[in-house]
């Protein structure tokens, strides 16, 4: 795309972890960029909060199992670039009841995925899970497999990283300024804030559980269901305790209380990591894959964590994780916003062929995709910029 003679070049909507990165990716090509962020960087009431997130390359389709196999050269040079380590190896361990189907696909078929892509991985039974890795009395038909190349990224660091990165290439951050309006035309586009507006060439949309406040009034929302996700943290017993990260597939009622209130595909599966030292605390995170769909008309307004699902993690952990204390010592909350359809990870895209000059308008929102955050934001620039991308995979467009 052309110059544009308004505010920027680009200007990103959204200021968390892949906005930045978009950003970032636009600026070091050269291009004078915006970010628009309703709140401050590295605030915690969107899809960027918590401390940690899973790194992993296994999915239970292989396109998705690719772009993270291309993704880790992307960390590894954002790495570079910040001069510190974001992505701690550590495994990942998948197990449970084989044929169990969750939001992070099924066990089996995710162990094709790697076999077909020729990635290394230990399948092991319930009775290797407890002698290697610390579990306990695990129903003797879980089974899993252990992926060493998985681990858990460092989401203040990565943030921190991006925001300095940017600005060290021009990139300008306006934060607590509410977006109102995005509104393509065929010499740009405008963007309405609460306290003025701008003009640019193209505009990305970072926007997570927001997005549809901007999409809605151009007449091509997307699909998206907004929840609240609650996690608890665990105390070790000794300082030598130390885990993989892993996720349970477990049946409903085995986790995460069947039927509380409000659950919207909620699957009775769990997750959790290892000690890690960048979040200031001794303690490790557990938590239910439970997804409380948000009721408040602004997202953005704090939820307290499910006092339902945070008691049922805490017994699991208390049955099978023999080395950490079973009394939840700190409680957290984050919101995703998932794709309604349960067959899809995420949407992006431009809005060509759904607006008029749409062509000008990138949308990244929806799925679990902290692990993606450097290729999603390349991508968003070069759709932005240059119109495509070799790193898009088609089944994330937006229809």
């Amino acid at each position: 795309m052309g110059r544009s003679s308004g505010d920027a070049d680009v200007i990103v909507v959204g200021g968390g972890a892949i906005g930045l990165a978009s950003a970032w990716e636009a600026a070091r090509r050269g291009r004078s960029v915006l970010v628009l962020e309703r709140f401050r960087v590295g605030h915690e009431r969107g899809s960027s909060a918590g401390l940690e997130r899973q790194w992993r390359v296994q999915y239970s389709e292989e396109c998705w199992s690719r772009l993270a196999l291309d993704t880790l050269p992307l960390w590894q040079g954002l790495e570079s670039a910040a001069g510190r380590r974001l992505v701690r190896l550590t495994g990942s361990l998948w197990f449970g009841r084989v044929g169990v189907a969750t939001s992070e696909g099924e066990l089996q078929a995710a162990a094709s995925v790697l076999e077909r892509l020729g990635v290394r991985y230990d399948w092991v039974s319930a009775a290797e899970i407890e002698a290697r890795f610390g579990f306990a009395r695990l129903p003797a038909d879980h089974e899993g497999f252990h992926q060493p190349d998985g681990g858990v990224i460092d989401v203040r660091g990565t943030l921190d990283a991006l925001h300095r990165l940017g600005a060290e290439a021009g990139v300008r951050v306006h934060e607590n300024t509410r977006v109102r309006a995005v509104e393509p035309d065929g010499d740009g586009v405008t963007v309405r804030t609460e306290d003025g507006v701008h003009r640019a060439g193209a505009v990305i949309v970072n926007a997570g559980a927001f997005t549809n406040e901007l999409l809605g009034p151009l007449g091509c929302p997307v699909d998206l269901r907004v929840f609240r996700m609650s996690s608890a943290y665990f105390d070790r017993r000794t300082a030598d305790v130390d885990l993989p990260t892993w996720y349970a597939f477990l049946e409903p009622g085995e986790g995460d209380g069947d039927g509380a209130d409000g659950a919207d595909g909620a699957n009775g599966s769990l997750y959790g990591f290892g000690h890690n030292p960048w979040t200031g605390s001794d303690a490790v995170r557990a938590a239910p894959d439970a997804e409380l769909r948000v009721v408040e008309p602004d997202p953005a307004v704090p939820g307290p964590p499910d006092a339902g699902h945070l008691a049922a993690t805490a017994a699991w952990v208390g049955e099978h994780l023999p080395g950490l204390v079973p009394r939840c010592v700190r409680r957290s909350t984050c919101l995703a916003s998932l794709p309604a359809d349960p067959g899809r990870q995420f949407y992006l895209g431009s809005l060509a062929g759904q607006v008029q000059h749409g062509e000008r308008v990138v949308v990244q929102s929806a799925g679990w995709a902290f692990k993606f955050v450097p290729v999603f934001g390349r991508i968003c620039a070069d759709l932005a910029l240059d119109g495509h991308s070799g790193f898009h995979v088609p089944a994330s467009a937006l229809r």
